[in-house]
């Protein structure tokens, strides 16, 4: 399989996508946003960064770049897809997912490790993990609050697609373990299918056993979960 990390003006965060992934044995290319996907492609990941300057919205210029077709048209499909951070809220702009991800509720840019509960675990996403388990990932984002009507809100919980929510480290969630503000501590949902996901926390940043924390592993595995057909 070859998971094409998808690199608009802006993106600062393919090449740690590309190494995370590589570092699990799970083949991994930059594709160049105006270059379209290459027919090989297997998965697809959105990555961090500020594309185009988060000029209008973050990730609402790069929601429009003629790539974005391609990738719901693969999602749609049952390709694997996954938006991280700038990614997320390009998956948003775009209509992968539901919701979006607005300014901080502090107003800064917050850069520091967090708690995530699953709250799935029959995800290709959260195969590794068991439903309730805390796992630790880095955030870093001025505009990661998860925003989204509440009738819609609830909507989404009735259909499980709440993926992660921020937790201490033992599970419980409220307003002194949200780092930006999302309503019911989002941190990460589903698509239509469960196949395309977007977080904001970096399973990237938690993957390379020399430089930290690995429980993003489990998450980036989701590729293979879904090419093994889990």
């Amino acid at each position: 399989m070859t998971v094409s990390i998808v690199r608009f003006g802006g993106s600062n965060c393919d090449r740690d996508a590309e190494r995370a992934l590589e570092h699990l044995g799970i083949d991994a290319e930059i594709v160049w946003h105006e270059d379209g996907l290459p027919a090989d492609t297997t998965g697809i990941v959105l990555p961090g960064g500020f594309s185009y300057g988060d000029y209008l919205r973050a990730g609402a210029m790069a929601a429009r770049s003629p790539i974005m077709a391609e990738v719901r048209e693969a999602a749609a499909d049952g390709t694997p897809v996954l938006g991280v951070c700038n990614g997320a809220q390009i998956g948003c702009e775009s209509g992968l997912t539901e919701g979006a991800f607005t300014t901080n509720e502090s107003a800064r840019f917050q850069c520091e490790r967090v708690f995530l509960r699953v709250e799935r675990a029959d995800t290709p996403w959260t195969d590794a993990y068991d439903e309730g388990e805390v796992i630790e990932v880095p955030i870093a984002h001025g505009e990661g609050r998860y925003e989204i009507d509440d009738d819609r809100l609830a909507e989404l919980e009735d259909e499980n697609r709440v993926l992660f929510r921020y937790c201490d480290e033992s599970g419980e969630t409220g307003s002194d373990v949200n780092p930006n503000g999302s309503k019911h501590n989002v941190a990460g949902v589903l698509g239509d299918r469960d196949t395309v996901a977007v977080l904001m926390p970096h399973p990237e940043r938690a993957t390379l056993p020399d430089v930290g924390p690995t429980d993003g592993q489990g998450i980036l595995r989701g590729f293979e979960s879904v090419a093994d057909g889990v």
